[in-house]
């Protein structure tokens, strides 16, 4: 039995009201169904929770799954409430021991204290900005793409408890032309693609 946590970072405040990203969530729901012998939890953060089961329910997945809107080329505010205090309330409690480094050697080996190894996660994204703002010469984001540029810093926190990334998808223009039947199409296929690749893995 292969273990999934779906953590949906949407939330209700100013002109966002979460719903697109409850649309993700449901839409990962459906594209894992046709797997036999996956169990499902999910963490919607907005519904509130409890740090210390959300570090259960870390230490439980084999898989994580957050979905989560940018604001401000950020996390929201929400989502990095989250964060913050349930991966502090997993220190040497199942997510991290320590930074990773020694005494004796100080300069070496940062971020290897991490205790979720084995687990990989997947992340997705929805943008008001369009996917070619981050692809032509001379758009906003220098053609620099979401995972190494705005997302870099939350590749790096999974790395550091020990999470393997598998491979992100993100959703563009959402606010003015969102063209959500073909996304959540693209999307189911993307899990089933990414899924059906890490489960044959893991039966060799």
């Amino acid at each position: 039995m292969k273990k999934v946590l779906i953590i949906n970072g949407g939330q209700n405040f100013g002109h966002s009201g979460g719903k697109y990203n409850q649309t993700i969530a449901e839409n990962t729901l459906e594209a894992l169904k046709k797997f036999e012998n996956v169990e499902v939890k999910v963490s919607n953060i907005s519904e509130g929770y409890d740090k210390n089961a959300e570090v259960d329910k870390f230490i439980w997945a084999d898989f994580i799954i957050y979905h989560t809107p940018i604001w401000w080329f950020q996390l929201p505010n929400g989502f990095k409430k989250y964060i913050d205090e349930v991966f502090t309330a997993g220190h040497a409690k199942g997510i991290y021991m320590s930074d990773g480094r020694k005494a004796d050697n100080p300069q070496i080996n940062y971020g290897t204290g991490g205790m979720l190894g084995g687990r990989k996660y997947m992340v997705t994204t929805s943008w008001n900005a369009p996917e070619t703002a981050f692809t032509l010469p001379g758009e906003f984001f220098s053609e620099t793409s979401v995972d190494n540029g705005p997302l870099f810093g939350f590749h790096r926190m999974n790395a550091f408890v020990s999470l393997e990334k598998m491979e992100s998808f993100h959703f563009h223009d959402v606010e003015k032309n969102a063209n959500i039947d073909c996304d959540m199409k693209l999307y189911r296929e993307h899990v089933t693609t990414v899924f059906e690749k890490e489960l044959k893995q893991q039966l060799v």
